[in-house]
């Protein structure tokens, strides 16, 4: 893990979100958000998971959010860190994906896919769904460079 995470001034009523890096076989796990221009990173790849709910610990939320977009249970995510700037409080946890893509129910969003390192790179992957390339995040991106750096 990298010894510092990159971290700003808080701001005085965050989001605060668990996010999930679910990685197979040297891919990760990521969502094509819907084309909605109301929410963040529309058309963009990003991580599943969302916002906490009041009270809720982030692993709890991640495992919560995971459920609801994914049908997947995740067990016992690790902690990789907290991205913070002025739109969230980002907590991201990674787990290995222990089932094949296809077992997925995708309940929230356009597509899913098992992102490579190089298109991770390159900034965009392409969607078999919608036959198209998108972006990736910026800082969904960002955190996965960190993340393949560390792991």
């Amino acid at each position: 893990m990298s010894s510092s995470f990159p971290t700003k001034e808080i701001p005085s009523n965050p989001r605060r979100v668990a996010l999930a890096i679910l990685h197979q076989n040297g891919r990760f796990l990521m969502q094509l958000r819907d084309n909605i221009p109301t929410i963040l990173y529309p058309d963009h790849w990003g991580f599943f998971g969302g916002h906490l709910e009041d009270g809720e610990t982030p692993e709890v939320g991640v495992k919560r959010e995971v459920l609801e977009e994914i049908s997947y249970h995740l067990d016992n995510p690790i902690l990789f860190g907290r991205y913070d700037d002025d739109l969230a409080l980002r907590y991201i946890f990674h787990a290995p994906l222990t089932v094949s893509i296809e077992a997925l129910d995708l309940q929230e969003g356009a597509d899913l896919g098992l992102v490579s390192p190089d298109a991770i790179r390159k900034g965009e992957c392409y969607s078999s769904k919608l036959d198209k390339v998108s972006p990736l995040g910026d800082i969904h991106r960002r955190i996965l460079l960190d993340f393949m750096e560390d792991y």
